[in-house]
This record gives C-alpha cells, sequence and structure tokens, in this order.
C-alpha cells in the first residue's frame, strides 16, 4: 500500500434547486489502496462520482489526478485538474467507471463489450484504420489477446462470444468490471458494484478487487453493506447531506459516533 496520492479533492461543492448535494467536501485517496465512499442514501455518493469523471460539473472547488502510469503519453509527474475536463479527457488520462445501472451494448458478444473499452494508440488513426497497416493488424490482436485475460480475471472467458444481453445480472456485473479494468486505467470509480448479486458473486467480486490491487490499481467504490466495506477497505470516508462526517480506517469509522447515528446504528457499538 502507498502513501503517496492519487486524487485530492478539494472544497467541493454542488447544488441543485438551492440543495447542497455535495458540500465543502475534501479528501485524498492514495495509491494502490481499496477505499470505500459511504452514507445513507440521498448523502451524495453518486453525485461525487459523476463530478470526478466528468459528468457533473462542480460549482466549486478542486479535483485534482496524479496518473501512475504513462498511459496515452500522459506525463506521470504532472497533476491534472479534472473539473473542467470533459469524461472522455478524464477516461483517458487513467480514470474509469462503473455505474449503479448496468451500461453495456447488450447486442454486441461479451468480448466486444471488452474490445471497445481498450486502447489503441499504435493505429488509432484514419490513415490506419482504413488501410489496415500491419501495425494496427498487430494492435488489435495483442488487444484481443489482452481481453481474453480479461475475460479469465472475471470468470467469463466461457462467455466471450455470447450477447451481453444473454448474460445473467451477476454475469453483467462482472462483464461492467471487466470493461472498466480494460481501460487500463489507474483509478477505478466503482459505484455499488455488488448490487443485486447473490453472496457467492459478491465473494467473487471482492476477490477481483483484491487482485487489481495486488496488480497496482486504485479502487474508490460505493457499497452499503458495511460489512463487505469493513472486510475489504484500506479506507472509508462517510457522508452525510453532502458532507464527509467521517474518513479513517474501518475499525475506527465503526466506533465515531456520528457515523453510529447517521449511518450504522446502534448495533454497531457492540459489534
Amino acid at each position: 500500500m502507498s502513501d503517496r496520492v492519487i486524487l485530492k479533492l478539494i472544497n467541493l461543492i454542488k447544488e441543485f434547486d438551492g440543495i447542497k448535494a455535495v458540500d465543502g467536501l475534501s479528501f485524498e485517496i492514495n495509491h494502490n489502496t481499496i477505499n470505500a465512499l459511504v452514507g445513507p442514501n440521498g448523502s451524495g455518493k453518486t453525485t461525487v462520482f459523476n463530478i470526478i469523471s466528468g459528468f457533473l460539473k462542480p460549482d466549486n472547488g478542486e479535483i485534482i489526478f496524479y496518473p501512475n502510469s504513462s498511459i496515452n503519453n500522459i506525463d506521470k509527474l504532472k497533476s491534472y485538474q479534472l473539473t473542467k475536463l470533459s469524461p472522455y479527457r478524464i477516461a483517458r488520462l487513467g480514470v474509469s467507471r462503473t455505474f449503479q445501472n448496468i451500461r453495456l451494448f447488450p447486442q454486441l458478444t461479451v468480448i466486444e463489450n471488452i474490445l471497445l473499452a481498450m486502447r489503441y494508440n499504435k493505429g488509432e488513426s484514419l490513415l490506419s484504420a482504413l488501410l489496415k497497416t500491419r501495425t494496427m493488424r498487430n494492435e488489435e490482436k495483442e488487444n484481443y489477446e489482452k481481453a481474453l485475460d480479461y475475460l479469465k480475471l472475471v470468470g467469463l472467458l466461457s462467455k466471450k462470444d455470447d450477447l451481453a444481453q444473454n448474460l445473467s445480472h451477476g454475469q453483467r456485473r462482472l462483464l461492467e468490471l471487466a470493461r472498466a479494468i480494460a481501460t487500463d486505467a489507474d483509478l477505478l470509480l466503482l459505484d455499488e458494484p455488488m448490487a443485486g448479486v447473490f453472496p457467492e458473486m459478491k465473494v467473487k467480486i471482492i476477490d477481483i478487487l483484491r487482485e487489481l490491487k495486488k496488480i497496482g490499481k486504485t479502487i474508490l467504490f460505493i457499497e452499503h453493506d458495511f460489512k463487505i466495506v469493513k472486510n475489504m477497505s484500506d479506507r472509508v470516508i462517510v457522508m452525510n447531506y453532502g458532507k464527509k462526517i467521517a474518513d479513517g480506517i474501518p475499525d475506527e469509522i465503526t466506533r465515531d459516533e456520528r457515523v453510529i447515528e447517521a449511518y450504522l446504528g446502534k448495533r454497531w457499538k457492540h459489534a
């Protein structure tokens, strides 16, 4: 686990019709850690994800991203202000995300969904596409092999030629996770990646996230089951009414009176 910062939020504010969905939020995420963003429904968690990933613009505040790798010729020694960038540019810098509601291409195959998310740096030009240069053909072959590896990681290799619409709900969750991984992002924002799946599938997803940490990825995820959060997180950030009310390791969070009152309930006092 690293003590080097990969993401920093500074005094983030977002209002909707005069109501502050995010109210002066500040926190940091360290590289190569698993972090949970939790809180009651309506506390602003998904709004934060939408702002970080560029789908919403904040009314105030800064989001600074420090890349870990030099993908797309990004200078990993530089920092980048995300609040004025489009979702596309943010993704190209190395930030990928999933959504509460699964967003796949249902009439494409499983592997086609993965390939659409992957980077084509060597042959990514109109001329290369038209002429099908050797460079582009080689990169297509390399990406296909990588896509197979991603599907193997999440246990969907045998489904590679199935249409995405024919997968079970849990398998669709796995495919969405694999597609996020396939972007080669440094930072993965996962919005309730285990929502609606059976317990055995939750265990599988937890194992995948731990494996991603082993290979140097950083994860910030939203989850309502605090037993899962406590079991796998290096750090937990708790929100309520748009504000951060606690930030620390899971054991500290479970003893915080503000968190018990607003989110966990009295049962956690003696857990």
